[in-house]
């Protein structure tokens, strides 16, 4: 939001310059962004946390110069003429929780037009365009005073009341910006006698907006609840300066003063009279309890003692209350304007940015106690050091996922049974909805980080970022039933070249075997007895490109290449490859410790074997038979080479199978090696394999 200094400086005598007021300001926690000079004037950008919203206008940004310089800060007391005639125009709150009072003032006679030179001047410089005197007072009030305030056409109101009451299904509203709006009973509104005429707090009807027609007014001035107009605003896509200021919590106690106020500005600007007094209805009083504070939570805090009389000044002039008991602490009472401010430590906060952080000593906070380590922190550090060691970039991606990644599938890829995924199907885990989404495209808790991490790749390769490795490591969530369950996760993907043209080499795609031997490093890490690979894999992975990791029985990750629908549907032109790893599983697994082992002194022995299998055998299954004969000599048994092609006839393929012999104890003889190599041969003869001539 925007403030001018000038404007400041009608409620408080600051000598300092507009430069050295905006360096203060910020200081004390009232950030200015910047300062810029227009139209011969000075404007401050402010950037205000949302709690602040009593410093969202001038005379609360005022009041802080007033505790910053210890300045006296001048009263707004409107001046108006003597009133004529009685206002016999009843407020009815049928609604006390969402309407806790009600102030109204009736100015009649009055000609709708420009408003003053001075008005207009002040609220373009603000960044708002005028509309009539009437409208424009209302606008003035806000950015002066910062409560918002609203003004009928009295004659438009029909039956001569307000009802400030919830709607009733059916009702619609125009409001202001010429929409209609669909009311339910959750909407909080006020009405005449037959209809509705504004969304409480969010924007007034157009049915009964000032006009050049309209001669008699009625101000509002009102206090709604934060809930109420958060969820209104929300409900019906509308976010105004009102709501604004509502959502956050308003002034209880400024109602009277801004209506007031607002007349004023009607007067001056329109003429006309007032019409009877101010009728101000309060549906209830919102009391507040005093808050202690004490000295030891001021030093244990802040580090330093503040003196008394310094305390004292500095909630003065914010305008709080305080009162000293007979030990010599405070009880606080916090001023209307501060609902933000509940707490001893919320009043510490306000003595301490007032008083000055740069007056605070330099010291380090005092830690008695001990760094507590996660059960699982090591391996965390383990998988994280992994991933960057081979060549991924650690992102960060949302917790939520729209209704179409939770439904579609793809967010469920991690499925406890994964035959269920299938493409287009309703997802094998049920995903978490949100109560009250920030978006449609937020409603669900992610059930898996692959649409997270695909979304990054995207977003990489249509800016020509083409080769990317990410990986994250976050919580999944899960329906279940009344609760939910919530695991830890692995993800990453990667696309393009694992390593790029140059002047010596030919670029290397990323591929199927590059994820595969990245898995394998990654579970390296962990104890286990067996380690495999095998095909149960949901369907969102390209068939025949993909595997799950199978660690002691348990599958622990699924990666491969993402299935060409699925990479259609997000218009990827390249192949991605991903994987996710289910860390709740694997870390069951103790991290393997080091262990050393004697190099042997003893020659090894190699041997290799020339078979042709079907289709249907796979390495895996060539090396679990193998390691069914229990040969402790055999040190490693490993594929040399692969052919398909007509030599070896369609549906077969031809492997190199390469074994190496060794013994810690001693020199192996020929025809050990040799029964060794003929128990190997009928092994895999038993699966069907054929012999090849050496």
């Amino acid at each position: 939001m925007r403030i001018i200094p000038a404007w400041l400086r009608e409620f408080v005598d600051i000598a300092a310059d507009d430069r050295q007021l905006a360096e203060d300001l910020t200081s004390a926690g009232i950030a200015v962004e910047s300062v810029q000079e227009e139209n011969g004037s000075t404007v401050y950008e402010m950037d205000l946390t949302t709690n602040r919203v009593d410093a969202m206008n001038h005379y609360g940004v005022a009041r802080e110069a007033s505790a910053i310089y210890d300045l006296e800060l001048k009263k707004v007391a409107p001046k108006l003429p003597a009133s004529k005639g009685d206002a016999h125009f009843p407020i009815v709150i049928e609604d006390a929780q969402g309407c806790a009072r009600y102030t109204a003032r009736i100015v009649s006679n009055v000609t709708i037009g420009p408003s003053s030179e001075h008005v207009v001047t002040r609220l373009e410089l603000l960044g708002s365009r005028s509309i009539n005197n009437a409208a424009d007072a209302t606008n003035y009030a806000i950015n002066e005073l910062g409560h918002p305030t609203h003004a009928f056409d009295l004659d438009l109101l029909e039956g001569g009341a307000i009802i400030v009451r919830r709607a009733r299904n059916g009702e619609v509203l125009k409001t202001l910006d010429g929409v209609d709006r669909k009311l339910t009973t959750e909407d909080l509104i006020i009405a005449d006698a037959k209809k509705p005429v504004a969304l409480a707090g969010v924007m007034g009807g157009f049915d009964t907006m000032i006009t050049e027609k309209t001669k008699h007014v009625l101000i509002e001035s009102a206090w709604f609840d934060p809930a109420t107009v958060r969820s209104m605003a929300k409900r019906h896509g509308m976010h105004t300066d009102a709501s604004h200021r509502f959502e956050r919590g308003a002034d209880y106690g400024i109602t009277s003063l801004a209506c007031d106020r607002v007349a004023e500005l009607i007067l001056a600007s329109a003429g006309g009279e007032l019409h009877g007094g101010q009728i101000d209805a309060v549906a209830r009083e919102l009391k507040r309890a005093p808050i202690p504070l004490r000295h030891s939570e001021i030093k244990r805090n802040l580090g330093i003692d503040i003196a008394e009389n310094e305390i004292e000044r500095i909630l003065r002039r914010l305008g709080f209350g305080p009162t000293r008991d007979a030990a010599g602490d405070f009880s606080v009472q916090a001023p209307t304007w501060r609902l933000d401010v509940e707490r001893e430590i919320d009043v510490i906060e306000e003595l301490a940015r007032i008083y000055g952080y740069n007056k605070f000593p330099n010291t380090l906070p005092a830690f008695c106690g001990a760094v507590v380590e996660l059960p699982d922190e090591p391996k965390n550090a383990n998988v994280r050091g992994t991933m960057l060691a081979l060549g991924y970039d650690e992102a960060i991606s949302i917790t939520f996922i729209s209704e179409r990644e939770a439904f579609s599938g793809l967010a469920n890829v991690l499925a406890p049974n994964p035959a269920k995924a299938v493409l287009g199907a309703a997802p094998a885990t049920e995903p978490l909805a949100l109560a009250n989404p920030l978006s449609e495209e937020a409603g669900y808790m992610r059930t898996s980080l692959l649409p997270g991490l695909i979304n990054m790749v995207s977003y990489n390769l249509n800016r020509g970022t083409t080769n990317v490795r990410l990986f994250e490591a976050g919580q999944v969530f899960e329906k279940l039933g009344d609760s939910h369950d919530e695991r830890r996760h692995l993800g990453f993907a990667a696309t393009g070249d694992l390593i790029p043209k140059s002047v010596h080499t030919g670029a290397q795609p990323y591929t199927f075997f590059h994820m595969k031997g990245d898995i394998e490093v990654l579970l390296r890490a962990f104890e286990h007895q067996s380690l495999d690979f095998d095909a149960n894999v949901p369907a969102y992975f390209h068939p025949g490109r993909t595997a799950s990791a199978v660690m002691d029985g348990e599958i622990v990750a699924y990666f491969g290449q993402l299935h060409p629908e699925q990479a259609a549907a997000r218009k990827l032109r390249q192949e991605v490859y991903i994987a996710e790893v289910l860390l709740d599983g694997l870390y069951r697994h103790p991290l393997r410790e080091p262990r050393y082992r004697r190099i042997s002194k003893f020659p090894a022995v190699e041997r290799d074997f020339s078979f042709v299998f079907d289709d249907g055998v796979t390495f895996e299954g060539i090396q679990s038979a193998v390691a069914e004969l229990g040969l402790t000599e055999l040190q490693n048994f490993v594929p040399a080479e692969i052919y398909r092609g007509e030599k070896v006839g369609a549906g077969k393929y031809s492997v190199l199978l390469h074994a190496e012999f060794q013994s810690q104890e001693r020199t192996l003889r020929d025809d050990e090696v040799a029964q060794w190599s003929a128990q190997i041969i009928t092994r895999l003869e038993a699966l069907s394999g054929v012999l090849r001539a050496q």
